[in-house]
């Protein structure tokens, strides 16, 4: 339970008030996600006035998300995951040349603080709108990630952690999120199932769970990706950022942020083009940039990437939005296709992404076959999971590895097959 003198200490950090982002209806912060107007997204609403650091000063604070901090939804200093965020951005040219593009980058939030997924940057600004709101327990509905990322968080910020996942997660997302002792549940039936129990437990007890009732202040951290690409590439946008898509938020969020910076005046030019990328087999958001229209149709899925297997995205509509005002797109891969992404990715860069990652690099050669990516585009990819997450999609495929004897004769004989 969080104690007194914690609340008292918070008091200094002050969530910002709410409005709908589609009726305009606004309301005090709270731990409410949903206008009780018309049932759309609340927001964080910023005043327009508030003083903004200029490039220098922002590069002088300490390297996290919260460097960023007038573009966050909060008064005040945080006191929670202070360590959160500023990934590498790491170039590969190798990969670039394989896709037929300029230059390419890969934003790594496989190597993410605390947990190795960008679902560290949201549960850290939901965890301090919790603590400000004087909320005793958090929790989420999750497939994987965010489950990994609240258990680690609410465990060194002293909250107890409720947090439901499907029945059938991989192995390695059950055992990240069951080290850190939280109240684990798993829920028979999909994603989707996971979250409409969670929504009544909100409602029912009265928990801060991240990514139901404290999803208006959750999505803001998925900005600060956008605020790290743009800062670590020298304060100027690349002309394609591809992404992997499951609720949707993240591409949002991303159009949100580098049109913040671009008002702000940190940087200049035109916002990038924005692609998402999710599995054939779960891929709603697609089908709905695809199609032109204005209303998500839910799907079951049906797909080896369970960290973006979401059928019925919260954000979904937002997401096309996003994607099409841009002049970006969408696209969907097959399961073959985004584990071999997951291989290419590995072999050219050096990093080991789990199974959302291995989308967003099928995605990227997918648009690429389709001319979407050009030959002068500078391309960021969003890599937002660790390999080591979900081995289980790897099995089968790699070639197993030779066992010789300990004489250097069978060595030599198998280095002559090689060559």
């Amino acid at each position: 339970m969080t104690s007194l003198l914690d609340l008292e200490v918070d008091r200094s950090l002050r969530p910002h008030s709410l409005a709908c982002r589609l009726c305009g209806q606004s309301r005090a912060a709270a731990a409410v996600a949903i206008c009780e107007e018309c049932l759309g997204p609340l927001e964080p609403v910023y005043d327009p006035d508030r003083s903004l650091p200029d490039a220098r000063a922002i590069a002088a604070r300490p390297q996290s998300l919260w460097r960023y901090r007038e573009w966050l939804p909060f008064e005040g200093e945080p006191t929670l995951s202070l360590d959160t965020g500023f990934t590498p951005l790491v170039e590969s040219p190798a990969l670039a040349r394989r896709l037929g593009v300029a230059r390419l980058w890969v934003k790594n939030d496989s190597v993410s603080h605390p947990s190795l997924s960008f679902k560290d940057r949201v549960v850290s600004t939901a965890l301090n709108a919790a603590r400000a709101l004087g909320l005793d327990t958090v929790g989420c509905a999750s497939t994987g990630n965010l489950a990994n990322a609240v258990a680690a968080q609410a465990a060194r910020a002293g909250f107890p952690a409720w947090i439901f996942i499907p029945h059938d997660l991989e192995l390695g997302k059950v055992v990240g999120t069951a080290v850190y002792g939280p109240h684990l549940v798993r829920v028979r039936g999909t994603y989707d199932d996971v979250n409409r129990l969670c929504s009544q437990a909100a409602d029912r007890f009265g928990w801060g769970l991240v990514n139901i009732n404290l999803r208006s202040y959750y999505g803001e951290g998925s900005k600060t990706v956008a605020f790290e690409i743009a800062e670590q590439l020298g304060w100027r946008l690349p002309s394609a950022v591809v992404a992997p898509m499951a609720g949707g938020s993240l591409v949002t969020k991303l159009g949100k942020g580098f049109g913040e910076f671009l008002q702000a005046g940190l940087v200049s030019g035109a916002a990038p083009r924005l692609y998402g990328a999710q599995a054939a087999g779960c891929a709603p958001i697609v089908r709905l940039v695809q199609s032109g229209g204005d209303t998500v149709e839910p799907v079951i899925p049906n797909t080896v990437a369970r960290s973006i297997a979401i059928g019925n995205p919260a954000d979904g509509r937002f997401a096309a939005a996003a994607i099409r005002g841009s002049g970006g797109w969408a696209t969907a891969v097959p399961d073959p296709d985004l584990v071999n992404g997951i291989r290419i990715l590995a072999e050219t860069t050096g990093i080991f992404t789990e199974t959302a990652g291995g989308a967003t690099v099928a995605g990227a050669f997918a648009l690429a076959r389709e001319g979407r990516l050009r030959a002068d585009d500078e391309v960021v990819l969003c890599i937002t999971g660790n390999g080591l997450k979900t081995v289980e999609a790897l099995q089968g495929v790699l070639p197993e590895a030779p066992i010789i004897a300990p004489r250097i004769r069978e060595l030599e004989a198998l280095h002559a097959r090689d060559l």
